[in-house]
């Protein structure tokens, strides 16, 4: 089986260079950056000891970030190793200072996993959240290194736990140690007979609350605000905006918008001043005008300014899935999302308890703007609900640390 596996990975890498000759912008990122992989992770002083962490992408990053920031407080002795499978990762953290290498994963096959693991001497590895890569997996297990999973989250009907996925279940048993967001990531490892977990959370928590922390003060915000009250829709999709935009037309007042599209390209920026009559750019603020909606078309500072909303609405459920929304949560601002929300843990927990909405058309679009705007009392029940959910969920990189055995 390992076998018939390490060549689907072959075959995976291949059809990715193949795109890349076809045009496909994001293979060809994956194909260039890992072209010349090996001069990037050359052999280093067999004397230095090395702590490995690997994610997928950026948000895995934002997830294993706080972790990375305590390996390197508690083990200044060790050098550390991170590791990107997406290009957008890699390109985005490259220069990241706080590591002593950042490096594109090389591919999944026996021969890069035992390559790596000699090129550097690692005593430990940290897997983000459900990057499963089994060679490199069984290779830091021959090696007797410990190899912990961090932000864990498994569900029902993943492959694993198919009646055919036995090979796929066994390899789950070279990880030393599983870090998991809830309890049903726990039961689901427990049914496969796999006992060495401890429930923390999510380690994004963390960061999202050291964020909020330090968050700055956008001045120009401040102003176009203007003591108005403020909505936010992040991460913003056609899809959300088709219900966002309507609305504006029952928008009090003395409330504003500010729309974060998730593309922030010419071309879907105009598609949304086209249905705006009152609005500004964020790259060319006026601070004498006082505008209905803000639209900020640049990158970088969504999660700083959530600060300033009321409420706020999270894009991307009305297609693959929801973006995040601990960023918001942790000001303390109830959420709206679209229906597709079920493959995040704080998404399912908040809509039962009653901090986060689900809508699914626009009837239920604007009831929950319309409630969250004039019930007062409705809306700090909301907002309540929010602040103690996160005070309950920050601390998990805490409890990893406590258990790490280096």
């Amino acid at each position: 089986m390992r076998l018939l596996y390490s060549l689907a990975i072959r075959c995976y890498s291949g059809a990715i260079a193949l795109a890349s000759l076809f045009g496909n912008k994001k293979a060809a990122s994956w194909w260039k950056g890992r072209k010349h992989q090996w001069d990037n992770l050359k052999s280093f002083n067999i004397n230095d000891n090395w702590l490995w962490i690997h994610v997928s992408s950026l948000g895995e990053f934002e997830q294993g970030l706080p972790l990375i920031e305590k390996l390197r407080q508690n083990y200044p002795d060790h050098k550390l190793l991170l590791t990107f499978f997406s290009p957008s990762g890699y390109e985005s953290k490259k220069n990241l200072q706080l590591v002593d290498k950042v490096a594109y994963m090389p591919s999944d096959t026996l021969v890069n996993a035992k390559k790596l693991i000699k090129n550097f001497n690692i005593k430990a590895a940290f897997f983000v959240k459900y990057d499963f890569w089994f060679n490199y997996m069984s290779v830091l297990k021959k090696n007797d290194i410990p190899l912990y999973y961090i932000s864990t989250l498994l569900r029902p009907n993943q492959y694993f736990f198919k009646p055919y996925a036995f090979w796929f279940r066994k390899q789950l048993n070279n990880v030393s140690h599983y870090f998991v967001q809830n309890e049903e990531t726990a039961n689901l490892l427990k049914s496969i007979g796999i006992e060495r977990y401890t429930i923390t959370g999510d380690t994004r928590f963390d960061r999202v609350y050291q964020i909020a922390q330090q968050s700055q003060s956008f001045p120009e915000i401040g102003n176009f605000i203007n003591g108005r009250q403020c909505i936010i829709a992040g991460s913003s999709w056609p899809s959300d905006e088709k219900f966002l935009i309507p609305f504006l037309k029952k928008l009090p007042d003395n409330y504003c918008l500010i729309i974060a599209p998730h593309d922030i390209s010419d071309s879907h920026i105009k598609q949304i001043t086209s249905q705006l009559n009152d609005y500004q750019l964020y790259t060319e603020l006026y601070p004498d005008r006082k505008n209905q909606v803000l639209i900020i078309n640049t990158i970088g500072i969504l999660k700083k300014i959530y600060k300033y909303a009321r409420f706020a609405y999270v894009g991307g459920g009305f297609m693959s899935s929801i973006h995040n929304t601990q960023e918001a949560l942790v000001f303390g601002c109830p959420v709206i999302i679209g229906p597709k929300y079920h493959k995040f843990v704080e998404a399912v927990d908040l809509v039962e308890k009653g901090g986060m909405f689900s809508v699914n058309n626009q009837e239920e679009f604007d009831e929950i703007f319309e409630k969250l705007i004039n019930d007062e009392n409705f809306y700090n029940k909301a907002s309540g609900i929010c602040q103690d959910y996160i005070q309950l969920s920050i601390g998990a990189t805490e409890k990893v640390v406590k258990k790490l055995r280096i």
